[in-house]
């Protein structure tokens, strides 16, 4: 459902741009939805990174995959891989995890676990891309290949899903948006801890960076590949 947003914040989103969404119309075949870390390490009972209201947005990001896909855009699937992170970012490691915690990120985050692997409800499909970062953000400096993949299929709109929405999903949008993305964070395909995180970041969000959108303003704003074409 669409978030609703306090009138303090619409007041200066409307002052500054003079709408509160700038995301009219979608061109489906220069679209990605870039879904983020739904793996079971985040989303799974017993894992050191469960976010349980994850396990809620699974039926919106199928949703809004399976919309994509029809219309001709791109669906991408990003998996963390902890995978040599105590060398490469050491500094969370060391500094901001308890060793305990650092050597359980290694262990249930290592590629070809089950912690790594994708949820097992999710509508990842053959011809999806799946593209495995190293840190927070998927568009920082060598923590992985979106970037080249998304200026290969010459898309300039990136939808953002997943969990948690204050971290990855949060620092690969705001990353999205500097390198002149359109990027729309959507709010019902996200998911962070607490409530309060989640809206936090999505006024910020609305403010500043980009639009926040719900499934169903998302679908109705795609334009298949054909009629974009036309």
């Amino acid at each position: 459902m669409a978030i609703e947003f306090p009138q303090w914040l619409v007041d200066r989103v409307l002052a500054r741009q003079g709408r509160l969404h700038a995301t009219d119309t979608i061109d489906a075949q220069r679209t990605a939805l870039v879904v983020i870390d739904l793996q079971n390490y985040f989303m799974m009972p017993g894992y050191q990174g469960e976010c349980a209201p994850a396990r809620a947005i699974i039926p919106a990001v199928n949703r809004l995959a399976a919309s994509l896909r029809e219309a001709g855009g791109t669906v991408v699937w990003i998996q963390t891989s902890a995978d040599g992170a105590d060398e490469f970012w050491s500094h969370h490691h060391a500094l901001m995890l308890t060793p305990e915690r650092s050597q359980r990120r290694l262990r249930e985050l290592a590629s070809g676990t089950m912690g790594y692997a994708l949820h097992p409800d999710l509508d990842a499909r053959p011809e999806d891309p799946r593209v495995v970062k190293r840190c927070y953000s998927a568009l920082s400096e060598g923590s992985s290949g979106l970037a080249a993949l998304l200026r290969e299929r010459a898309i300039d709109t990136v939808l953002i899903a997943g969990t948690v929405t204050n971290a990855c999903c949060e620092s690969t949008a705001r990353d999205a948006m500097m390198m002149n993305f359109r990027t729309v964070m959507v709010n019902d395909a996200l998911a962070a801890v607490t409530e309060q995180e989640h809206l936090n970041t999505l006024y910020s969000w609305q403010l500043f960076f980009g639009d926040v959108l719900d499934v169903e303003q998302v679908q109705a704003a795609l334009r298949p590949a054909r009629a974009a074409a036309a």
